[in-house]
């Protein structure tokens, strides 16, 4: 697979970013579970949560580009999708079996199934339009639907072209941050938080293309970060 992307020698590594959004989504979450989002503190610490979705779809698209297996990749992300769906089901409900939501590591892996297919130039144009639609369509049943597989298509239908990842992400965000308005146009500006999704612009900017110290370790980290935390908290939410 292509890897052309520049490698500088100052910045930040693909782990140290990670870190960054890991980080603002336990911000985001704690916030989701314990404070008033039409509050000044619920906005601020959403602002800083918006981050984080826009950077793992940044390195999904990166990890097509980078991984020895693509099918392993794929059935990684499968695999933790399924156990978040009990996890992210907990952290709402405080139940592990009522039917709600998988989760954003659904919605990666299937926006980088659709950058595979796009990719793919043996798969007609009308086939890889219809598959990523469809591709969307299963994407309601995850976190960020839609816009989390429109994120990885941009990041990696422009790799190693910065300007135009981020010019594709921002056409994207803003018809997301219009809709949710559009949605709820009596109180709109409590949405406006969403205009966070901005802050991964800077936060990218500064990626040096290396993958960091720690190996195999930090491989790990948000597959299993991601359910465990929302399992704590739905702990603490329901049961403490």
């Amino acid at each position: 697979m292509d890897n052309q992307i520049a490698v500088k020698k100052f910045g930040l590594s693909a782990n140290t970013i990670k870190y960054i959004a890991i980080i603002a989504m336990l911000i985001d979450h704690i916030a989701w579970a314990f404070v008033n989002t039409n509050s000044m503190l619920g906005q601020i610490m959403h602002i800083i949560g918006r981050t984080t979705a826009p950077i793992m779809c940044f390195f999904i698209a990166e990890g097509y580009y980078k991984t020895s297996n693509l099918k392993k990749y794929i059935g990684r992300l499968a695999i933790f999708s399924v156990i978040s769906y009990f996890a992210f089901t907990f952290e709402h409900t405080g139940h592990f079996l009522t039917v709600y939501n998988f989760g954003v590591i659904l919605t990666l892996m299937l926006g980088l199934i659709a950058l595979a297919v796009c990719k793919d130039n043996k798969i007609p144009l009308y086939a890889k339009i219809i598959t990523v639609v469809f591709l969307c369509f299963v994407s309601t049943m995850g976190d960020w639907p839609i816009f989390g597989v429109l994120y990885i298509l941009a990041f990696g239908l422009n790799h190693s072209n910065f300007k135009k990842q981020i010019l594709w992400f921002s056409i994207i965000s803003v018809a997301m941050v219009s809709l949710a308005s559009l949605m709820d146009i009596h109180s709109w500006y409590w949405n406006l938080f969403q205009l966070g999704v901005f802050l991964a612009v800077p936060i990218l900017y500064f990626y040096n293309g290396q993958r960091g110290k720690g190996g195999k370790f930090n491989k790990w980290v948000f597959y299993i970060f991601y359910p465990l935390h929302l399992i704590i908290l739905g702990l603490f939410k329901y049961y403490i």
